[in-house]
């Protein structure tokens, strides 16, 4: 009787053992198959001759720069945008900080289209930086942003927040990236110039939004 009862406590600890561990595999293959949330951003499209360029927002990081973005485009009012400006290691002689980025937007200061300006997000509030493909905003002083933007060449930290670049030392609103079509904004970066102004300037046939609430 003894032994019947060893037996059976041995094949209950056995039973037991076995089902914690299958358990415990269920808990690691479930682990396994549920994949990590993809946050997915919103995302601008801009057609122009020399090919599309794609850039992601953040507007997570960025709000009231990507809202402004996003309004200019959701209104249409970014219709007549264009890239005029290049600027290169060759053509601003007169700068002890350079840069590379091209610059787009509405160009007149006072187009129709334009919104009114919008507070200066800074890289240090949005942990931004302005690395190779990074998407901002022009201006001239804080808070002074409408519907100018460049696109950075290369890693441009000299305008980050306490960079070189504008001697207010508050740098500029990074809001978003390049994550197709770098080439293209090369090629524009590259085109005749003169002052820093393209010419011909390279006209955004079509500019719209994806994956955006």
């Amino acid at each position: 009787m003894k032994k019947v009862v060893a037996f059976l406590l041995v094949i209950g600890v056995v039973f037991l053992f076995s089902c914690n561990n299958r358990h415990s595999g269920n808990k690691k293959n479930k682990g396994k198959a549920v994949s990590k949330t993809v946050v997915r951003h919103p995302t601008v499209v801009m057609k122009t001759k020399f090919g599309t360029i794609v850039a992601e927002l953040y507007p997570g990081k960025a709000p009231l720069t990507v809202a402004n973005f996003e309004r200019y485009i959701r209104e249409n009012r970014l219709k007549d945008a264009l890239f005029y400006r290049t600027v290169t290691m060759k053509n601003q002689p007169g700068k002890k900080v350079k840069i590379q980025v091209i610059q787009g937007g509405l160009f007149r200061d006072d187009h129709p289209a334009m919104l009114p300006p919008i507070k200066l997000e800074t890289t240090k509030q949005t942990g931004l930086h302005h690395l190779n493909g990074t998407l901002s905003m022009a201006r001239d002083k804080p808070n002074s942003a409408t519907s100018e933007f460049f696109i950075c060449v290369g890693n441009q930290p000299s305008l980050d927040y306490g960079g070189k670049r504008n001697p207010d030392g508050q740098g500029f609103a990074a809001f978003g990236r390049v994550i197709k079509g770098m080439d293209v904004v090369k090629k524009i970066q590259q085109q005749p110039s003169v002052h820093q102004m393209l010419t011909p300037q390279v006209k955004i046939d079509t500019i719209y939004l994806e994956n955006a609430k």
